[in-house]
């Protein structure tokens, strides 16, 4: 997360999609907090969980015994949700376009360019270990 945010609200959970309930609890209660409009609420939803869910499954490769961390960073005119793995990371720069011909059928593939589509920035640090989700107010 840039130099400048406020943290507001963190939390730790097991690499397990049960778990995902948590994060999107934390989504609600920083949204109320921080008024973030009807409207927008699911894209930020979308894009967080979309964000945890890939630590989850392939960073932490599921291994219950690892954690996804999840903060929440707040400044007048944007916030950002930082979700942070134990993984390998990942090669952020050269992913397969999901709307290409060949990739249109895949089951998997879509959720970085889903959560590009999001939000208003996402920003990779540490390899691809930690995504920074911003979104304007």
């Amino acid at each position: 997360m840039r130099e400048g945010f406020t943290i507001v609200d963190s939390i730790s959970i097991p690499s397990d999609f049960e778990s995902v309930s948590k994060v999107e609890s934390l989504v609600d209660k920083v949204c109320n907090e921080i008024g973030v409009p009807e409207d927008y609420y699911g894209n930020v939803l979308i894009a967080v969980t979309e964000a945890v869910n890939n630590a989850i499954q392939h960073g932490n490769l599921f291994s219950k015994e690892l954690s996804v961390f999840v903060s929440v960073g707040d400044q007048p005119n944007e916030f950002c949700f930082t979700v942070k793995d134990n993984g390998r990371g990942f090669d952020y720069d050269n992913l397969p376009d999901p709307t290409s011909p060949e990739n249109i059928e895949k089951e998997n593939g879509r959720g970085i360019f889903l959560m590009r589509s999001l939000a208003d920035e996402i920003e990779y640090d540490d390899h691809g270990r930690v995504v920074n989700i911003y979104f304007k107010k």
